[in-house]
């Protein structure tokens, strides 16, 4: 519950955090029933709705009820402009992103407060969804078996491709030829069984004890597990089972991290995105930032929306949906944002698919790092 809570605090905060950062220009005045001679900021004389010198409203506010409404303004409005951002993002992304480059941006949020309250927005929803998900000791007798199997399977599989490298190392040293190679994909395979090996302990683990009804605590099985975690690194095992003797706290400082510091997808983006189009001398960097932003919240909100659907009957198509929506709404961003023809645009996307995967790998590095320390 105190996940939930403070998800649902962080998008709060997120979203008053976005209409500060998107600005007021575009809200409707409101006519003072009796407007103060002077305004209660910079005390210059007032003659209309705001002042003149410094801008703030003639309005004055001192109710609870008025609080709740600019809290709710914030977190569901953003001045009027969400619903129409939101419908461009989705349809014509880089209709949006170009009409704002060009400087068109009253009608519009800006790419960064949209950011901070999608990304907030998608935090809050995996902490909720997050939080029914069923545990491996709730599932049903025939999916546990199905489950094992599966697992079973993959083991034998793995043993499989270790004795299919060990025949290859002997053949290596037998022609003196490519020995090095063949140790480290011996070693690789080996790790490879190890890992699988250890998730069926895991699971087999999380079973209910028919004496007790009950099943081991969750850092009781994952510490015992940790304990066979080799990398071949002693110093990053010892982390790894240190964190892991608290898995909960572990997790939470990792989610946590990772939410704090998305903005650094921001600037590791930047640079692929600039090389991308190194060649193009109207495009700046703050194109490839309005662009990012844009992408990135749309993301945020298609995984909001997933998270959402997996708790409906609708989960079987949701694989779909995360293979094929994205790369499409990269194309489509790419192409009107950049003015670019089919092909240019479809290669662009496949380059940026692949910066979003490098991307993401050294934004979790940096989550770990910073997390796990």
């Amino acid at each position: 519950m105190s996940d939930e809570l403070e998800a649902a605090g962080a998008a709060a905060t997120a979203g008053l955090a976005a209409r500060v950062v998107d600005g007021r220009a575009d809200e409707a005045p409101t006519p003072p029933q009796e407007p103060p001679a002077s305004c209660r900021n910079c005390g210059l004389r007032i003659g209309g709705a705001y002042c003149a010198g410094c801008g703030q409203s003639a309005h004055f506010h001192r109710s609870l009820l008025h609080f709740g409404e600019e809290v709710l303004h914030g977190l569901l409005h953003f001045d009027g402009k969400a619903w129409r951002t939101v419908l461009l993002l989705a349809s014509r992304p880089g209709l949006l992103t170009r009409r704002y480059i060009d400087g068109q941006r009253t009608r519009y949020v800006s790419p960064l407060a949209l950011f901070l309250f999608t990304t907030f927005l998608m935090y809050f929803v995996f902490s909720v969804t997050g939080s029914v998900a069923v545990a491996p000791q709730q599932l049903s007798d025939a999916d546990r078996a199905a489950a094992r199997a599966e697992l079973t399977a993959a083991i034998d599989e793995a043993r499989a491709d270790v004795t299919q490298h060990e025949a290859a190392l002997v053949s290596a040293r037998d022609q003196r030829s490519g020995v090095a190679d063949a140790e480290a994909a011996l070693t690789t395979a080996r790790k490879s069984l190890q890992v699988v090996e250890a998730a069926l302990a895991v699971f087999d683990k999380t079973a209910v004890d028919p004496a007790t009804g009950t099943a081991p605590p969750l850092g009781e099985w994952v510490s015992e597990s940790a304990s066979r975690i080799e990398t071949g690194h002693p110093a990053l095992d010892e982390a790894i089972r240190h964190q892991l003797k608290n898995p909960e706290l572990a997790w939470y400082r990792l989610k946590n991290t990772a939410y704090k510091f998305s903005f650094l997808l921001i600037p590791i983006s930047l640079p692929f995105l600039w090389l991308m189009f190194a060649l193009r001398r109207d495009v700046a960097l703050y194109d490839h930032a309005v662009f990012c932003l844009y992408s990135l919240s749309f993301m945020s909100l298609l995984f909001s929306a997933v998270a959402l659907l997996s708790l409906t009957p609708l989960d079987a198509s949701l694989a779909l949906i995360t293979l094929v929506v994205p790369p499409l709404h990269m194309f489509a961003q790419l192409r009107d944002a950049y003015g670019l023809r089919a092909r240019s645009a479809l290669w662009r996307t496949a380059a940026l698919l692949a910066v979003a995967g490098i991307a993401f790998l050294l934004f979790l590095a940096l989550v770990a790092v910073i997390g796990l320390r």
